[in-house]
Parts: structure tokens; sequence; C-alpha cells
């Protein structure tokens, strides 16, 4: 059972027996039992055998329903009785897949209730009284078997549902799953401009060093700090081919979006949108500056696709070393009532996979990320990024 599925409640001790399977196997034979105790009063003794015997073989009516359902004829027949013989005949049907093995039992059962021992004299003649009898001996071989398959069906719909649900719930997570490995490749990929930058500077520093140097152990070690810095520089290259490899040909390694990039980013959205920029005078790092612009992008998608037209606000405030980034958005206007006076598109689909990168990539940064409706019927996103990422 999953957090989002309900406990069922629990039945109270006292009633507790009435679940169990024994009471389940036991019951339609104890009331078997008391119907042919009933029916054999004055019987003859083989009567009676032939009817402990239809009571006993209820017993191993899961193991055997279709022997079960031929012992119980004999009892039928001779005596009358009816909860045996319809106990058989619904575990047949709750059991067999193809239908022609109950509706069999169901007419044998129907046959034997209809020419019992003795025979009327007047069993062939047309009555009313006959036609009736027929009716009932029909309803009480069809009943049982209907409500047996009826159980069956129901039974394999249950294990439909619940492979189906499995199978829901298993596609959810591998898609949770990708897409998280799909926004750490491509965080990769974005750090590999500022690292393949501070690697090259100190290469450049290394190679300056080795020739102003006079000192033959400095050359030495700026040579060595040189042959390593070129060495990480082609390990990275080849892990970021890898990732391009990943993210499909001709991945284009694209300058990153910084914060001066913001203001063309909501310029372009399309959106009624009022911003306060104000990051401060601090050096922010790219990996923050990147973040604080995917968040912000990512909520102008999420307003463009589920809410257009709803008033924006886009705040980016420095504070105490964090850069707060907040998008928040109003309730959409409502649609006219006419459905011929406004044909808007359809709905944009979205599975808020974006919104688990965001979280993603502000957790790597040492941050925070919050993302809720608010009471007015709008929602806001809300990313906090330290400086010291």
């Amino acid at each position: 059972m999953t957090p989002e599925e309900p406990a069922e409640p629990a039945a109270p001790r006292h009633l507790a027996w009435l679940r169990s399977p024994r009471t389940a196997l036991l019951a339609p034979v104890l009331l078997a039992a008391m119907d042919s105790a009933l029916v054999a009063k004055g019987s003859e003794p083989w009567q009676l055998a032939l009817s402990a015997l239809s009571v006993i073989a209820l017993l191993w009516r899961r193991r055997r329903p279709l022997l079960v359902a031929l012992l119980t004829l004999p009892g039928a027949f001779f005596n009358e009785i009816w909860l045996a013989p319809v106990t058989a005949v619904y575990s047949v049907a709750a059991v067999h897949p193809r239908p022609p093995v109950p509706v069999a039992c169901a007419t044998a059962f129907a046959l034997v209730e209809f020419f019992h021992w003795p025979l009327a004299p007047d069993l062939f003649e047309l009555s009313r009284d006959n036609a009736l009898y027929a009716i009932q001996s029909v309803m009480l071989g069809a009943g049982p078997a209907a409500l047996g398959m009826l159980a069956r069906t129901r039974g394999e719909l249950a294990e439909r549902v619940t492979e189906l649900t499995a199978g829901r719930r298993r596609e959810s997570r591998l898609l949770a799953e990708r897409v998280l490995a799909a926004e750490r490749a491509r965080l990769a990929r974005e750090m590999h401009d500022v690292v393949s930058h501070q690697v090259s500077l100190i290469s450049i520093q290394a190679g300056a060093i080795q020739v102003a140097s006079t000192d033959p152990a400095s050359r030495d070690g700026a040579r060595t700090i040189r042959e390593l810095s070129v060495r990480t520089l082609d390990e990275l290259r080849q892990m970021v081919g890898v990732l391009r490899a990943a993210g499909g040909p001709g991945t284009p390694l694209a300058p990153q979006p910084t914060l001066a990039d913001l203001p063309r980013l909501i310029e372009g959205s399309g959106l009624c949108v009022t911003s306060r920029l104000d990051p401060g005078r601090r050096a922010w790092p790219e990996a923050v500056e990147r973040a604080a612009y995917r968040t912000v992008q990512e909520g102008l998608t999420n307003i463009s696709k589920h809410a257009p037209g709803a008033p924006v606000t886009v705040r980016v405030t420095g504070r105490g070393g964090r850069l707060h980034v907040e998008v928040r958005n109003g309730p959409p206007p409502a649609r006219p009532a006419d459905p011929a006076a406004d044909r808007p598109g359809l709905p944009l689909p979205g599975g808020g996979h974006g919104l688990i990168g965001l979280r993603e990539r502000a957790a790597l940064l040492g941050g925070t990320f919050t993302a809720a409706p608010t009471p007015d019927g709008g929602f806001l996103l809300h990313a906090v990024l330290p400086a010291t990422a």
C-alpha cells in the first residue's frame, strides 16, 4: 500500500471470523448438510448415503470442482437436495475459464432437478405446472453458474487493474528517474564551460611561469601543472562528447544563459510580466546564475501552458549571500461561456518533470526549491540559491 492509498478499515474482532478462509469453506457445507437432513427425513439408508456423499464432497470443491459437481448429482436426483449441487455448480463456474464447462454442469443439474426420482406420471404432459417446474429447474441451474462466472470475471478484472496500477507506478518512477538523469547530464554539460575555462587559465599561467622562471624546480613544477591541465581538458572533452552522444547527435554546447539574459527572456515570453531584477553587486557563481535563469524560464513556460493571460510577477533579489528567485502568477482569466466566441488552443501537455529538474538543480547547489499553488488560485515558484555554490 502506497501513502496515497487510504487504508482499509479494520474489521471488528468479533466479526473477523466472517472473512476467514475456513469460514468461506465450511459455511456452504454446513448449510448443505442442514438442507440434506431436512429433505432426507424418512428416506432409505442408501438415499441418506448419497446425500451425505454430496455434502462431504463439497469440502474438495476448490481442488476438484468438476468431480464434486458430478458427485452431488445422484443426491439431487434421488433426494431433491438443492444446496449441495448449487454450490458445486457455482464452484465450477468460478474456476473454469471456458463457458461450456459450467454451462454443461448447470444443464445437467437442471435436467436432474426436473427428471428427479421417482418420475411423475404426468411429467411429459403440456401443463402449466410442468412449465413452471421446468422454468424453476432452469433457474436453479443457471443462477449459480452465472454468479460463478461473474465472480471469476470480477477476480480477473481485479488482477488486471492491479497489474495496470503497478505498471503505471513503475512507468512513472522510470520516467522521473530519466528526467533526473537528463537534468544531471545537462548540468554536467553546463559545467563544461566553467571547468574548461578555469583549467585553461591554469594551463596558461603555468606556461607563463615555465617560460619566465629561471628556477629549474619551478619550471619543472610549471611543466607538470601544464601537462596535467592539458590532460584534464582532454578527459573533460571526452566526457562531454559522451554526454552529447547520450543527448542525441549534434547537441550543441551553446553559451549558457546568465542573469543578464533574463530581460530578453521575459520580453520574449509574450506574457504580462512585472519584473524586479535586483541581484545586487555580488558576483554570483555561474552555476547559480544558470539555475536562476532556468527557474524563471520553467516558470514562464508553465504559465504559458496552464495559465495564459494571467498576471505574472518575476523577482530576482540578492539578500544575505543568497539569491532569491520568485515566479508568481495569478489565477487564469475566465474563458468565454460561448465556445464559438473564443476557441483557444488545446492546453499543452505537461507532467511536472521540469519542476523535478529544478528541485534537483537547487539541491545540487545547496539551495532549496518550492512550488505550490497560492490561495488566490495562482501558482508560486521560489528558489533560494546560496552564493557559496
